[in-house]
């Protein structure tokens, strides 16, 4: 049998106004087999990452114009999957919580060790791994009928499922919306599903997720020779979805010349190809989703007015998930049943410290961050119940974080080491279960604990 694969390189965003950093990491990350998009700023950055999809961003505490802790809020808002890395040479307690409140997994201080940063982009390695095995596991179970499922008793999601038993059966364009991963999609689904169309084709598309060349194409098809590339004629989503529905997630995203291309499409239920000129009839039911403010858009001439009035025939609100707490346990078990094969029809999954974490969480990724905590927690959890040690880091530090805040502000390098020796406490001094724990390497742990101790001798 082979020896196992190298990790595949990450995606990395660098963000740091450093010339000479920038440079550093320019020549080094990619030599590890990494592709590194470096940005000054993080006006820059937000803008590369709407464009790019990263695996990781590492990014700079302190920059001018906005913070890292914004950079990585904003970021997280549309690519919640992204990991984040602080890097800071003026750190404190308080901007260490911030960064980690809006989703930042590790943090170095500056001046750092190159070798340091390049084991924690092997541990986003090798966590993006173990994830994406789960996602196989979960579609090798994935029910034959596709059946969607929106679980939830709050009465915010009785109300989801009252107006699509509504609006379901008609064939009115929808416009649903909610925060980034709250369930757009799958109320879509299940919108699709309740529908007279439920044995025709459900095709989704991100519109904020093709670069603005090729969303035409996507949408509409292309003839052979229609421009360079075009070796072939092309099947475009809304004659994909004929007879069926066509779902447009993220349509604020849409560029302003799209928005009237669509409009026309909906008016006349017609699409043209590009390089035809034969326009061709579609019947496809409209069901579009947004995070985004579109009356504000409209003000902002960012958004037309009369394609809003167009799409929103009929709304739907999915409610975050920090508005419907109640549904967490139900969410937890449903998700954990999905990636697991071995969870028993009763008895107890989850301890009761993890379900009031769960429950006291802010959720800033709604459900989506919901099921890559349970996801991490099945990779780590040989067996049931889930324990709080289970958790993603930003867990497993909250009671730490409290204990601190009594000794008053800290360096990101005390922070560091306190969360080394709570970790060395829990696990009852084994090191090396503490260092996998806090995915760091043993030797590292090690290194840590003795500059420590020098430090303090000198």
């Amino acid at each position: 049998m082979a020896g196992s694969a190298q990790p595949e390189g990450l995606n990395i965003l660098f963000v740091d106004d450093e010339e000479l950093l920038q440079e550093t990491i320019r020549l080094e990350l990619p030599a590890e087999g990494h592709r590194v998009t470096v940005c000054p700023d993080g006006f820059t950055a937000i803008e590369a990452a709407k464009q790019n999809s990263f695996d990781c961003m590492i990014v700079d505490l302190r920059m001018p114009g906005m913070d890292g802790t914004e950079v990585i809020r904003r970021i997280k808002e549309f690519s919640p999957e992204t990991a984040a890395i602080v890097l800071t040479g003026n750190g404190s307690f308080e901007t260490a919580v911030a960064a980690m409140r809006y989703g930042a997994c590790d943090y170095l201080s500056k001046p750092c060790r190159l070798e340091h940063l390049k084991e924690l982009l092997r541990g986003v390695q090798q966590r993006r791994e173990a994830v994406r095995q789960v996602h196989e596991a979960r579609r090798r179970r994935a029910p034959a009928d596709g059946q969607v499922q929106l679980i939830g008793q709050h009465p915010a999601m009785e109300q989801v499922k009252r107006m699509i038993a509504k609006v379901a059966p008609t064939q009115s364009t929808v416009l649903i919306r909610g925060e980034t991963g709250c369930g757009k999609e799958l109320v879509a689904r299940s919108l699709h599903q309740h529908s007279s169309r439920s044995d025709q084709p459900f095709v989704a598309i991100n519109c904020g997720a093709l670069p603005e060349n090729l969303i035409e194409s996507e949408l509409f098809g292309h003839k052979k020779g229609a421009f360079t590339g075009a070796d072939s004629d092309r099947q475009g989503l809304f004659a994909a979805a004929a007879g069926g529905t066509l779902f447009l997630d993220e349509i604020g995203e849409l560029p302003l010349g799209m928005q009237a291309k669509l409009l026309r499409v909906l008016e006349s239920g017609e699409i043209r190809p590009i390089g035809s000129n034969t326009p061709v009839r579609v019947d496809v039911r409209i069901v579009c989703a947004t995070h985004r403010d579109i009356e504000q858009m409209v003000q902002d001439g960012r958004f037309r007015e009369d394609l809003m009035f167009r799409i929103n025939t009929f709304e739907i609100h999915v409610p975050a998930l920090r508005q419907r707490r109640e549904d967490i346990p139900l969410l937890a078990e449903f998700l954990l049943r999905q990636f697991r094969e071995d969870v028993p029809a009763s008895g107890r999954l989850f301890s009761d410290e993890v379900l009031q974490e769960l429950q006291q969480h802010v959720w800033p990724g709604n459900v989506r961050e919901l099921a890559n905590v349970i996801e991490h927690a099945c990779i780590l959890c040989e067996s049931l119940p889930i324990e709080k040690e289970h958790l993603p880091r930003q867990f497993t530090d909250r009671r730490l974080r409290k204990e601190l805040r009594t000794f008053g502000p800290m360096s990101l390098k005390e922070l560091e080491l306190a969360a080394i020796l709570e970790a060395v406490e829990r696990h009852q001094g084994n090191k090396q279960a503490a260092a996998a724990e806090l995915g760091i390497s043993l030797k590292t742990l090690y290194n840590k604990i003795n500059q420590a101790n020098a430090e303090k001798a000198a």
